[in-house]
C-alpha cells in the first residue's frame, strides 16, 4: 500500500521549493508534485535572467488585491517573514545577494538559474521527491485524508497526503505552467475566485499618435498613469525607460507602472509621459522660442531636434497640430496616451486577482477545509516589480512551513 503523505506540495516552482527547503527533514514524508519537466522554470527566468528576487523597499510597500485585505494580510506575513530572514536562509544555502541603486536584489552572479538550483539541490538533500510531468487534476477531502489524482506520464495515479499546500502560481506566463487552471483545487473546497487581470505587462494604446514611433526608446522618461477606482481618481508615477510599439507601449517604466491599474483599465486609464523629466515645459518653452528666433527658416517639424529625439519630437509636433510654442512644450511634458488593454497573460510577469484574502487564515489555511493551504500567487495578492512578487512567494512559504513544523513538534510531544 502506498505511503501517506504528511505533506503534499503542489507546484514546483518558487513558492513549492521554498516551502519544501524550509520544512524539517524529520517533517515526514513530503512530495512536489509539478506539472512541467523542471522545477523552477519561472524563477529561472525572473529578473530577464538574472534573479530579481526581493526589494530592500519590501517592507514599506504596498500590495494589491482585487478584493479588499490582501495588502493587510501580506504585510502581516513579511513583517513575520522580511528580507532580512530570506537573505540569511539563501546564505545558508550557498547564494550570495546584492541590492542595485533601485533596491532590487540579485544573487551575486546575476544569474536566476542560481536561485533555482540552489532551492533544487536543497529539496534534493532532504530526501523529497520530486514528480515531474504530474498534473494534480482533482483534489478531495476523506476523513482526515486528501486524496490526489494526477496525470503522469504512466497513466493517472492517486495519492493520499494530510496536508496539501497549494503552490500553483496563478494565470500569468502559461509557457511556465501557470494557466489558471489550479483554481479549480481550491474552488472545488468553496473557495471563490476574483477577476484575473494581467500585471506587470505591456500596454495596449491609441495608436494614431505614435505611428511613426515603433522601435524607439526613451530613457529617462517620466510616465503618469490616472484612473477611477470605486469612484476616487488615483494616480501614479514612475521614472524609466519607455519603448513604443506598434501595439503601443512598453519598458520598464510601463512593467512597473501597469500593477497599479489593469484592473481598472475598463473604467478609462490615461498615460502621461514626460519625455524631459528632468526639465521644466517653461525651460523648453524658452529654449524653443530662442531657437525659432536665431533659425527662423527651420522647418517648424523639425523644431524639437536636438532636444528630444527627432522622430519623437515631430510626432509631438504633430499631436499639438498647430504652432504654438507653448502648447508643444507642453506636449513634451505631458504626452498624453489612453490605454486601451494589455497583451495578455501570456505576456505577463504577475496575475492580478485570485483566493480572496479573506477565506485564508493569518497562517494562510483555508477556512474551508483543515489542512489546506495556499501560497504566493494563487492568493488575491500581488505586487510592483522589482522582487516584490517574489518574496511574497518566498515569505508566504516560508510562514506555512513554519505552522507545519510547529504542528509537527507537537504531535511529536517534543513541545
Amino acid at each position: 500500500m502506498q505511503k501517506t503523505l504528511s505533506t503534499a506540495i503542489i507546484g514546483g516552482g518558487a513558492t513549492g521549493l521554498f516551502l519544501a527547503t524550509r520544512l524539517f527533514a524529520t517533517h515526514g514524508s513530503v512530495a512536489v508534485f509539478e506539472r512541467g519537466n523542471r522545477v523552477g522554470r519561472k524563477l529561472s527566468a525572473t529578473g530577464n535572467g538574472q534573479g530579481n528576487i526581493s526589494n530592500l523597499a519590501v517592507e514599506e510597500a504596498e500590495y494589491f488585491s482585487v478584493a479588499q485585505g490582501g495588502n493587510d494580510l501580506a504585510r502581516s506575513i513579511i513583517t513575520r517573514y522580511p528580507y532580512c530572514k530570506l537573505k540569511a536562509h539563501m546564505e545558508k544555502l550557498g547564494v550570495l545577494l546584492l541590492s542595485d541603486d533601485r533596491g532590487r536584489v540579485y544573487p551575486t552572479g546575476r544569474q536566476a538559474s542560481a536561485i533555482t538550483d540552489a532551492l533544487r539541490f536543497a529539496v534534493e538533500q532532504k530526501g523529497i521527491p520530486v514528480y515531474l510531468n504530474t498534473q494534480v487534476t482533482k483534489l478531495e477531502k476523506q476523513g482526515d485524508l486528501f486524496r490526489i489524482t494526477a496525470n503522469t506520464e504512466d497513466g493517472e495515479r492517486e495519492y493520499l497526503a494530510k496536508t496539501v499546500v497549494l503552490c500553483t502560481g496563478g494565470k500569468a506566463s502559461k509557457n511556465f505552467g501557470t494557466d489558471g487552471t489550479a483554481y479549480a483545487l481550491a474552488q472545488g473546497f468553496g473557495h471563490t475566485l476574483t477577476p484575473l487581470y494581467p500585471s506587470l505587462v505591456q500596454l495596449k494604446t491609441e495608436t494614431k499618435k505614435i505611428k511613426t514611433l515603433k522601435g524607439i526608446r526613451v530613457s529617462p522618461a517620466r510616465v503618469t498613469a490616472t484612473w477611477q477606482e470605486r469612484g476616487v481618481q488615483k494616480s501614479h508615477t514612475v521614472d524609466g525607460d519607455i519603448l513604443f510599439t506598434d501595439y503601443g507601449v512598453s519598458g520598464d517604466a510601463i512593467f512597473r507602472l501597469s500593477a497599479f491599474f489593469t484592473h481598472a483599465i475598463s473604467t478609462g486609464v490615461k498615460l502621461s509621459i514626460h519625455f524631459l523629466p528632468e526639465f521644466t515645459a517653461e525651460t523648453i518653452e524658452q529654449t524653443l522660442r530662442k531657437k525659432r528666433a536665431i533659425l527662423p527658416n527651420l522647418p517648424f517639424e523639425e523644431l524639437l531636434g536636438g532636444i528630444v529625439n527627432n522622430q519623437v519630437g515631430r510626432a509631438v509636433i504633430k499631436s499639438v497640430g498647430k504652432e504654438d510654442l507653448h502648447a508643444i512644450a507642453n506636449a513634451v511634458c505631458a504626452f498624453e496616451l489612453e490605454v486601451l488593454g494589455t497583451l495578455g497573460f501570456d505576456y505577463a510577469q504577475v496575475t492580478k486577482g485570485g483566493i480572496p484574502a479573506r477565506e485564508v487564515t493569518s497562517g494562510l489555511q483555508s477556512k474551508f477545509v483543515d489542512g489546506l493551504y495556499l501560497a504566493g500567487e494563487i492568493l488575491d495578492i500581488d505586487g510592483q516589480c522589482g522582487g516584490f512578487n517574489l518574496q511574497w512567494a518566498f515569505s508566504s512559504s516560508a510562514c506555512i512551513a513554519e505552522e507545519l513544523n510547529g504542528k509537527a513538534m507537537k504531535e511529536r510531544g517534543q513541545v
